[in-house]
């Protein structure tokens, strides 16, 4: 097994931290992009020689050829380098939410070091692409504002809010949640009206994810039956919606092959299915058009925050507040495959968002 080291650079700017970078996984994407050594090279802003003395240097190294170079055709991957580089990505997917709080993490202490005005929120939540980009928007705020965000299912960020281990929490739900549904017995035991208050953030699309072309012509949850599906982990909150979808259509874990394989992001079930591992999964549209899949809306659902109303009123939570009512930041939501900045950094009712509380008493009736 080959030793893997980790290792992390000072940034001036906010570039793309979706992935751990390494310098060969980028040559490799290079030339399988560009068709050429000298056309990577360029798109690297490195020198034909630098690139050409690096893919030699790695192949002595792994003791692999990287690269086919027949004379007068394009320079393209040998077997083992497409393997090389589609299992690294398939890594950096399925490992994106523990990368983006090790991001979380490391930016939180250098930005305590380097500015003692810098807020810090603590918040536990479901992954979802756009609190990616909201820590972005936060961190170019004025006093900055750092999301120190730690990405798990659901239930897991509502459980660390009540715990004391976080300030905000993100989970989500579908539109309008009926009486009796899964995701009232899963929330509505975590959650109490005058002690938690919701704060809007987005409305968004959970879809199919299937292939290019949609070759198996999957338009429905039922379509997926018999097919390679490609699940979330228990207790995340997209697995609460298949569930709940399932139920509602009378849906059996049987009947889908693979149920029982699980990833834990959006993007992982992405690639599953980019990789043919599976020819199906629920996910985010985002998640399909960065792999160039495509993506079967089902359901519209409401991406949630919430906190204890005794720190709806602290400077960072207001901060945060701030930065979600801002037009560009609205705009930059609704920009997304899928996303609406509906009601984002609105306080809003919990017992009007989800209906599930009931607090008419009933009339004493008098024995005598």
């Amino acid at each position: 097994m080959r030793p893997i080291e980790l290792s992390y650079a000072l940034k001036s700017g906010f570039e793309n931290k979706g992935l751990i970078r390494n310098a060969l996984m980028d040559l490799l994407q290079s030339v399988r992009n560009a068709g050429s050594i000298s056309a990577a090279a360029k798109g690297l802003n490195l020198s034909y020689r630098h690139v050409w003395g690096e893919l030699k240097r790695w192949e002595s190294e792994l003791g692999q050829t990287l690269i086919i170079w027949d004379k007068g055709q394009k320079a393209r991957l040998s077997p083992f380098g497409d393997k090389l580089l589609w299992a690294e990505r398939q890594a950096q997917a399925r490992l994106a939410p523990q990368i983006e709080a090790l991001h979380a993490d490391l930016e939180r202490a250098i930005a305590l070091a380097f500015d003692d005005n810098t807020q810090v929120l603590p918040f536990h939540a479901s992954h979802d692409d756009a609190l990616a980009m909201l820590r972005k928007f936060c961190a170019q705020s004025t006093p900055p504002l750092h999301l120190d965000i730690q990405f798990t299912g659901s239930v897991d960020a509502i459980r660390a809010l009540n715990q004391g281990r976080c300030t905000m929490a993100g989970f989500h739900t579908l539109v309008q949640p009926a009486l009796g549904t899964l995701a009232q017995k899963t929330y509505k035991p975590l959650l109490k009206p005058g002690l938690h208050k919701v704060i809007g953030f987005a409305s968004r699309w959970q879809g199919l994810i299937v292939s290019t072309g949609n070759p198996l012509k999957i338009k429905t949850l039922a379509d997926a039956k018999n097919h390679r599906f490609v699940n979330r982990e228990s207790g995340t909150g997209t697995r609460v919606v298949l569930d709940e979808l399932m139920n509602m259509q009378g849906l059996h874990p049987n009947d889908f092959v693979g149920y029982d394989r699980t990833e834990p992001s959006h993007a992982a079930v992405a690639h599953a299915v980019a990789s043919g591992q599976a020819d199906v999964g629920l996910g985010l549209g985002n998640a399909a058009q960065a792999l160039g899949l495509e993506f079967v809306p089902l359901v519209q659902e409401h991406y949630h925050l919430v906190c204890l109303k005794t720190t709806l009123n602290t400077p960072a939570t207001q901060a945060l507040l701030a930065v979600l009512q801002l037009p560009y930041w609205q705009s930059a939501l609704n920009a997304m495959p899928g996303y609406c900045a509906q009601d984002s950094g609105q306080v809003q009712s919990l017992k009007q968002i989800l209906p599930w509380w009931n607090f008419k008493q009933e009339k004493t009736v008098s024995v005598i």
